[in-house]
């Protein structure tokens, strides 16, 4: 998990780090991957995952297994609106069957203790000096603390509508304390990330 803002441009140039890094392999290959500040995994041309950095541990909330996980380090993968995504078809399985980078798009990822991440990910391929496939590198982006921020900008947003409807001046101003708590909690939010 990264405990950064990051845009696009620093996102596309952790993941081309993270390619070079698996395609010179040796023994500073974890280390390298370590040193990138959000999650990130590799795999063959076949969907197995072959490499994992640290950060994966807490966003997934297990220890992904080399050799034996296909597609995904993560435990459940749901699309935005909440339906189930098995993982054959998630963005990495589609960039490696496709043979393509895919970006623009969010998931969840639900823990095995029942937590839940939003993430934007950032699967790309890997082609050796030849252009022959060997696997996909995958960028795992938290969002969940600006997708907790959006929540309580709209609730806050409620109890200001909620203010115009109350007739009694207590109930108006623990609306707007309601309002400002959450502002408040959506700001916090936003600068820890």
């Amino acid at each position: 998990m990264t405990s950064m803002p990051v845009n696009a441009s620093v996102a596309d140039e952790m993941v081309q780090a993270a390619v070079k890094a698996v395609r010179q392999g040796g023994p500073n290959l974890h280390q390298e991957l370590d040193r990138l500040p959000a999650a990130i995994y590799a795999t063959d041309a076949h969907g197995v995952v072959t490499h994992f950095n640290r950060a994966c541990i807490p966003f997934a909330g297990r220890t992904p297994r080399i050799g034996q996980d296909i597609w995904c380090v993560t435990w459940k993968l749901y699309t935005e609106d909440g339906e189930f995504l098995p993982h054959e078809e998630c963005p990495m399985a589609v960039a490696i069957h496709e043979r393509r980078a895919i970006r623009g798009v969010e998931a969840v990822a639900e823990r095995p203790d029942g937590t839940h991440a939003h993430f934007r990910p950032h699967p790309t391929p890997m082609l050796d000096e030849e252009g022959n496939f060997l696997g996909a590198v995958n960028l795992l982006l938290d969002v969940t603390a600006r997708k907790r921020a959006q929540f309580l900008r709209r609730e806050a947003a409620k109890c200001l509508r909620l203010v115009n409807l109350m007739f009694d001046e207590q109930s108006r101003e623990d609306l707007k304390s309601m309002a400002a708590a959450h502002e408040a909690m959506a700001l916090g939010l936003e600068r820890s990330n």
